[in-house]
């Protein structure tokens, strides 16, 4: 039986639930005297950073585990949970991984998912109050964190610096679903981890996402009393500078635990129509009270959607379902898709021709 200390595992995110897992995935190691329960807190191109509640180790990934993985289109994150074997003289391996509770992953440019963090309960949802405001894209962030299961709460930073703090707080309010907490905050205060406190009890475990410069480093070394680098943005656009590089996971005086995370310069969702309606619900329950079954919320009469809804909300919601369509198609789907748009066009062009006589 794997031997592991709850109360230090705590500290870093362990739950029953979480450690009932563990031991059913240790009942297949039983002959190895060397075994505990980690999570990874850092990943790296050949290694990993593994912490066992008390200490942490650098380690390396067994090849099968990685390429049973990959065969899933999964990889080892931030916040994953699994079993560690070997000793400090034998070096460490990370042998096996508990099936994360909630995970999420993006898709790159290449349309490949990339792991951002697993276990989550809570994301920290981070935007500035300056040039950083931009609510299509917290709104982006907010249907990847309701498609894996992970609560948000938006802060809005640098409220100690914008003079209109309050009316932008009320702007975001209004547009998000009143379930999504909303605060505006000044990130160097350590009042802001007063009011953060309800979220951040022992075993909890949170993500900052955001925009370089928003403030999550800042934040994090308010939460975590680490010290993370932070950076100032540049004078003219107010863009953010990568002070942060790579994901990292943070413990809190609380019993918390925090992972940091650089800027994402794109943000393109892994997630299918159900999944979307779930993050614009207000959408969802208006489309029933249309005038016609299969209304598109463009241009037909009786349109309950476009009467009540927010016309930039209603657009970027029509925008993530198109990318919502594209990301579900099979490459037959596509080659399909792309042979009617060629037919289509001809057709078009043959048509203006005609007219030109």
């Amino acid at each position: 039986m794997i031997n592991f200390d709850f109360a230090s595992l705590r500290l870093i995110g362990l739950t029953p639930v979480i450690a009932n897992q563990l031991h059913a995935l240790a009942a297949a190691y039983t002959e190895d005297t060397t075994l505990q329960m980690v999570r990874i807190t850092e990943v790296h191109r050949d290694s990993l950073v593994v912490h066992n509640g008390i200490n942490t180790m650098q380690a390396r990934a067994l090849p099968r585990l990685l390429h049973e993985l990959a065969d899933d289109e999964q990889s080892l994150a931030v916040g994953d949970w699994g079993l560690l074997s070997g000793t400090a003289e034998s070096s460490y391996h990370v042998i096996a991984r508990m099936p994360p509770l909630t995970h999420l992953a993006r898709r790159n440019n290449e349309g490949r998912l990339q792991a951002l963090a697993s276990n989550i309960d809570t994301a920290l949802l981070v935007m500035g109050l300056d040039n950083d405001f931009n609510l299509r894209r917290l709104e982006r962030y907010l249907a990847l964190v309701h498609a894996a299961g992970v609560a948000p709460v938006v802060l809005l930073t640098k409220a100690d610096m914008h003079e209109h703090a309050t009316a932008r707080l009320a702007e975001v309010e209004q547009r998000l679903s009143a379930s999504v907490p909303v605060f505006a905050i000044n990130g160097l205060s350590n009042a802001t981890a007063a009011l953060l406190a309800p979220w951040m009890a022992a075993g909890q475990s949170l993500i900052l996402l955001g925009s370089s410069g928003a403030g999550k480093s800042t934040l994090t070394n308010t939460l975590a009393s680490s010290a993370q680098e932070t950076g100032g943005v540049r004078a003219g656009d107010n863009r953010g500078h990568h002070t942060t590089t790579a994901r990292s996971l943070h413990l809190c005086p609380g019993g918390a635990c925090i992972i940091d995370t650089p800027g994402l310069r794109s943000l393109q969702l892994n997630l299918d129509e159900e999944a979307l309606s779930a993050s614009f619900a207000d959408i969802d329950a208006l489309a029933a009270t249309c005038q016609f079954r299969d209304c598109s919320h463009q241009s037909e009469p009786g349109c309950a959607v476009r009467a009540a809804v927010d016309e930039d909300r209603l657009r970027n919601y029509q925008k993530l379902l198109r990318e919502s369509q594209r990301n579900q198609q099979t490459p037959l789907d596509k080659i399909a898709a792309r042979s009617k748009w060629k037919v289509l066009m001809r057709s078009v062009k043959e048509r203006d021709r005609l007219k030109r006589g």
